[in-house]
């Protein structure tokens, strides 16, 4: 397999600590060529795993802090007279990069959340009639604090459904809190986190990741774990189309980073939490209960069977 994955989890490991899993599901997601949400309370160190992998990868980097007065111009860029030129010259906006951090993006408004709708589907955004193409590779990471509520916007279906993957990164155990302070008390582990790939070699990567095999069987389980979810009288709106889909190129990259060609049902079972939860809307008894979307994801999938053969085939 490239080499390359292991030296960027290296870099990482640097700054994250004692997170490998979460560190291994966003770089999955990267590899598969989708956008992350970090979600989680502040100080979890979401704007940090950002930080280290734009310094590791040595991508293009820009970031945004999104406030209730940041305006979509700020991310898509606009247009501007020249007057010396006698024509209207275009300022690119923030998302005119290889990756964006959107810090807080439950903070600013629904029109500004909006603009990044195009960018992260289509790659491209369009200024005044005028289409422009984003920087290949683009991948966005989005923070978000979902514990305080004052003064935010839901981040709406429409555009969660864009995401990848949502992740949280959690407090860490004892061990890990322990070697933070230490790893701090004289300096920033960011210094330290070198380059150890270019975009060229991170397209690359996403293209290997996408040639990994996945056969029938796998295909006929991911559809069945997303009928399950639909039929489950718990949810109100199931997994889309296009949830199917990111289940399934993620799970090409975890497999990737497994050192494998080809995917297997643990691939899918580990993806689907993760790719899913942000999709599905329970319904109000549900809520009331106090069960999560990942608590009905697992059950869910803990009761759909799984192919016999190990999806080799």
């Amino acid at each position: 397999m490239n080499a390359i994955p292991s030296k960027i989890k290296e870099q990482l490991t640097k700054v994250i600590i004692g997170k490998d899993e979460l560190i291994g599901m966003t770089l999955a997601a990267i590899f598969a060529g989708g956008h992350v949400l970090l979600e989680d309370v502040p100080g979890t160190g979401k704007t940090t795993l950002a930080l280290g992998i734009s310094r590791s990868l040595g991508l293009d980097f820009r970031r945004i802090q999104l406030t209730p007065d940041t305006v979509a111009s700020d991310i898509t860029g606009y247009s501007a007279f020249d007057s010396g030129k006698q024509e209207f010259i275009y300022h690119p906006g923030a998302a005119m990069t290889n990756l964006l951090l959107a810090d807080e993006l439950n903070r600013t408004s629904g029109k500004t959340q909006a603009a990044l709708l195009e960018a992260m589907e289509e790659g491209r955004m369009t200024v005044d009639g005028i289409t422009y193409d984003l920087p290949r590779p683009f991948n966005v990471i989005a923070t978000q604090n979902p514990s305080g509520t004052a003064g935010t916007s839901a981040i709406p279906l429409s555009q969660l459904d864009r995401f990848m993957v949502r992740l949280r990164a959690g407090s860490p155990d004892r061990a890990a809190l322990k070697r933070i302070l230490s790893d701090r008390s004289t300096g920033d582990p960011l210094d330290s986190v070198e380059c150890v790939c270019t975009a060229e070699q991170l397209s690359e990567i996403v293209k290997e990741c996408s040639l990994v095999k996945v056969s029938g069987e796998i295909y006929d389980y991911v559809c069945d774990l997303v009928q399950a979810a639909q039929d489950d009288e718990r949810i109100d709106g199931g997994i889309s189309p296009r949830g199917a889909l990111a289940l399934c190129r993620l799970a090409k990259a975890v497999a990737y980073l497994a050192d494998r060609d080809y995917v297997v049902p643990m691939d899918i079972r580990s993806c689907f939490e993760p790719v899913c939860a942000h999709r599905i809307v329970l319904t109000r008894e549900t809520r009331a209960s106090g069960k999560s979307a990942e608590d009905i994801l697992h059950e869910i999938v803990e009761k759909v069977p799984c192919p016999e053969n190990g999806g080799k085939k």
